[in-house]
């Protein structure tokens, strides 16, 4: 599926109208079901849809262990995707239903119990970074930014190690690229304790949760973050960095891991 198209527009240029082409990201609905139950659809580009899906769930605490998957299903069809997850257990027994909705392109979703995790869990790994390896690894993520760079309409997030990023994906949600990426890990059994995200997006509380469901200790960011979430980074351990741009950056909660601090 393509994830770009060009079309002839009229842009206000220097006083005057003048013609010029474009190029505008994708975006399609993506429903995920869960053994037989619709469960929610994702605007995204399209790719990585597996991923995308099992991320999604992973996030949202309705999968937690590899072995309950069995099966993953995908189809294709005109204007639309579907994936459908089969699971060795109910995930929905005895969970509360009561939604929140979030600050995410799409009206994005968590389950109400996902706020309750984070003011439970603590991040004890100890991975250690400098702000030169940070500043490099938001360069990086700016360089491949191509799809951005061509729209102007998508965000970018990497999983990686203090030295090199390891897995970068892009689409129209900052939710979605990291989804992808926490679908990927946990489908090929990638270990992420000793990793860090590095995203283009808002921190808002639900990507901070996201970032917690993944396992990594460190989230970057090159935009900024809310109260609430740099609130619950205080209060779980999670080393947190924002507005990263050039030769600058904010720490918002550094937890011991960032040297020099």
């Amino acid at each position: 599926m393509k994830d770009a198209f060009t079309y002839d527009v009229a842009e206000f240029k220097e006083g005057r109208f003048q013609e010029a082409r474009v190029t505008a990201i994708q975006e399609v609905p993506l429903t995920i079901y869960l053994n037989g139950h619709e469960v929610v659809t994702l605007m995204c580009t399209g790719k990585y849809p597996e991923f995308l899906a099992v991320g999604f769930l992973k996030s949202d605490g309705l999968v937690t262990d590899r072995k309950q998957l069995k099966g993953v299903h995908f189809e294709e069809e005109p204007e639309r995707l579907r994936v459908k997850v089969e699971t060795s257990h109910d995930p929905f027994k005895l969970q509360r239903l009561e939604r929140t909705v979030t600050s995410g392109c799409g009206k994005g979703t968590n389950f109400e119990r996902n706020v309750e995790i984070i003011t439970s869990t603590s991040i004890t790994a100890k991975l250690a970074v400098t702000p030169g390896q940070i500043l490099r690894l938001a360069a990086e993520l700016d360089e491949r930014s191509s799809l951005y760079r061509a729209t102007g309409g998508c965000h970018n997030a990497c999983l990686a190690t203090s030295e090199k990023i390891l897995i970068f994906r892009e689409d129209i949600g900052r939710h979605n690229a990291i989804d992808m990426i926490c679908g990927q890990c946990f489908l090929d059994d990638i270990p992420t304790e000793d990793k860090l995200i590095v995203s283009t997006g808002r921190i808002a509380s639900e990507i901070l949760l996201k970032a917690m469901r993944l396992g990594v200790p460190i989230l970057v960011s090159m935009s900024a973050a809310t109260r609430f979430s740099i609130d619950m980074a205080r209060r779980t351990n999670m080393t947190l960095i924002g507005q990263v741009r050039q030769e600058r950056m904010v720490v918002y909660n550094h937890a011991g891991r960032i040297a020099g601090l």
